[in-house]
């Protein structure tokens, strides 16, 4: 096959020589390139039983179409809205509080001069992230019992009355985004930490010289030069606002704060795998899907045409 020549009249080498003299860096991705496929890709052709009355010994292939059936049993159950208010409820509200929080810790950390006392507020802000999801809930429970916790004594030193804070619906969306709050802002605030270690010091200094406080530093110079990197993971964070997490919410449930805690992944868990309804738990699954890639699109473009950051 002959070289191929460019508008520029640049000489191109054709795809398979080129992909023969880096063969190591192919070689290098393929793992990971078979692991999307094999686990990723692959099992997309099982969402068909989102549309089909699956059954186990007829298989995916042989069980009856039903088309859009258990799209509209969903839609017609009558706690369709209870499962998408809660869903967002918690999202947005975690959105709210956790979004900014690893910002204004690493804006924070910016501003210390003291390196051994930045360093020990990022162990100590950093280290919740290693803990499990199953410890994280039961050192949440454990504090949180009437008689025994941490927190319930405190406030009955204060003279308040024991509470079964678990036990109440309304805070459950608080217990859960604050808890959130603890674990992850230390870990979120490392890619903003980094961004700051790129800022040019020029304009530290620059700065400096017209006399600017720390204040106007921070908005002028350190905020504008973490809008690309929050535009970014605003966006993915968007992206998966349908797709709260399961484990930590599950766990945390109990009858009594069941009417805030029952969340679309949860229902999905205990129709599917509970209640052996599959085509019924698929089709939830695949609108909760399709819900979050809409809006994955939208933000994105959204955010190309207002700051010209984007993920594509």
């Amino acid at each position: 096959m002959p070289n191929l020549v460019n508008e520029t009249g640049v000489v191109r080498k054709p795809a398979w020589r080129r992909m023969k003299r880096h063969w190591q860096l192919y070689l290098v991705i393929l793992l990971p390139l078979l692991y999307l496929v094999i686990f990723k890709y692959v099992p997309m052709a099982g969402i068909v039983i989102a549309f089909k009355d699956y059954n186990v010994i007829k298989g995916i292939w042989g069980s009856t179409w039903v088309g859009l059936k258990y799209f509209e049993q969903f839609f017609n159950s009558p706690n369709f809205w209870l499962y998408i208010k809660n869903t967002l409820g918690i999202s947005l509200y975690g959105l709210l509080i956790g979004f900014p929080a690893p910002i204004i810790l690493a804006l924070a950390l910016n501003e210390i001069r003291n390196g051994l006392f930045k360093k020990s507020v990022q162990l100590v802000t950093y280290a919740p992230y290693f803990i499990s999801t199953v410890i994280m809930v039961s050192i949440i429970i454990v504090n949180l019992t009437p008689n025994v916790g941490m927190i319930s004594k405190f406030f009955a030193m204060l003279g308040v009355e024991n509470t079964n804070f678990m036990g109440i619906p309304g805070l459950f969306k608080s217990i859960y985004v604050w808890s959130d709050v603890w674990q992850f802002t230390g870990y979120g605030a490392i890619i903003y930490i980094a961004a700051l270690a790129g800022v040019n010091p020029e304009l530290y200094e620059s700065a400096k010289v017209d006399g600017a406080s720390r204040i106007q530093k921070i908005i002028n110079i350190d905020i504008p030069s973490l809008i690309p990197v929050s535009v970014i993971l605003l966006i993915l964070n968007l992206g998966n606002i349908m797709k709260l997490g399961f484990e930590k919410i599950y766990l945390m449930q109990n009858p009594l704060n069941l009417s805030t805690s029952e969340v679309i992944s949860t229902y999905v868990y205990k129709v599917g795998l509970l209640g052996s309804s599959f085509s019924f738990s698929a089709a939830i699954g695949l609108f909760n899907s399709v819900i979050n890639l809409i809006l994955l699109v939208s933000v994105n473009y959204i955010a190309k045409k207002l700051s010209n950051n984007s993920l594509w």
